[in-house]
């Protein structure tokens, strides 16, 4: 049995995975915003809980915001705060008192969907972010790729390709530089476009609605968007050559997204066809969860 643990900003969540992969349990509890020491305590607390529901010692897997640096050991890029600096996975480890493997939840979110998700099957799998932040993962041969910096699948803090006149020099970055393709893809970077030429104040959600409702300027942010998505994932084809791309995060949930983008990437491509299929996720909010169980292989002990 593999526990996966999937550490938000407002939640925590927990789920057991049998050999098969079918979640036989699944709990979550409120994160503790800004408190390092109570993070682990409930980390601690929902596998102590998910174990004595199961009767058995379990092992687990942490998908975290942020990725622990190979240099310092220590967490770096978390948008959780608390845990930036900290020696997190030695902490989780000692209060458990057992191995535990961490990944960032991007790369979690790619290997569940790499392994029994929309992409079972695939050779190379980029699994995309697209929430309040954007992210990244990629699997190769149904194992997650962590890169020689711990930084594979950051696509988000790539410049925005082939940018327009109108794109430059792109909004701030919270990474310190401008027009990384999170400002533009992101959801609060769709209704920052959209309320830059409008000037309405909408969220993505909303901006989704109008436009499937007929309004024209919702459209218009929609088909920027499209086209801004269609090139930064013609980047990640021109780098990796996936054979499948699976969206996540909120933005996800936006179906147009998956019959418009193929249409445009083509012409940012350097191929003369394209055969990589972006897909909807098959786990849904799951995936993270599932992708942190995961990191552990079937014959592997606690």
């Amino acid at each position: 049995m593999r526990i996966g643990i999937d550490l938000g900003g407002t939640k925590i969540e927990a789920a057991a995975l049998d050999p098969q992969g079918k979640m036989v349990l699944r709990r979550r509890v409120a994160t503790p915003t800004g408190d390092y020491a109570g993070t682990v305590d409930a980390i601690r607390g929902l596998v102590a809980s998910v174990e004595t529901a199961l009767g058995r010692r379990c092992t687990v897997g942490i998908g975290m915001p942020g990725s622990l640096s190979p240099t310092t050991g220590l967490v770096r890029n978390s948008n959780s705060t608390s845990l930036n600096g900290r020696p997190f996975d030695r902490d989780v480890v000692q209060s458990l008192g057992r191995p535990v493997r961490f990944a960032n939840d991007a790369n979690c979110f790619a290997l569940s969907e790499a392994i029994d998700g929309a992409g079972r099957g695939a050779a190379v799998l980029f699994g995309a972010i697209l929430g309040t932040g954007v992210g990244g993962g990629v699997v190769v041969s149904g194992e997650a790729l962590f890169g020689a910096n711990g930084i594979a699948g950051e696509w988000g803090h790539s410049p925005l390709p082939w940018p327009g006149d109108a794109e430059r020099p792109g909004p701030a970055c919270f990474c310190g530089k401008r027009g990384c393709i999170e400002t533009f893809l992101s959801g609060p970077g769709l209704a920052l476009d959209h309320g830059r030429v409008t000037g309405e104040a909408l969220d993505a959600a909303a901006i989704a609605a109008r436009a499937a409702a007929g309004d024209a300027d919702a459209e218009a942010s929609l088909r920027r968007y499209e086209d801004r998505l269609a090139r930064s994932l013609a980047m990640v084809m021109n780098l990796l050559d996936p054979e499948v791309i699976v969206l996540g995060g909120g933005l996800s949930g936006i179906g147009r997204l998956y019959e418009r983008v193929p249409r445009l990437w083509s012409q940012y491509v350097f191929s003369d066809a394209v055969r990589t299929r972006l897909l909807a996720p098959y786990h849904g909010d799951a995936s993270g969860v599932r992708g942190a169980a995961w990191l552990w292989g079937p014959d592997e002990a606690p």
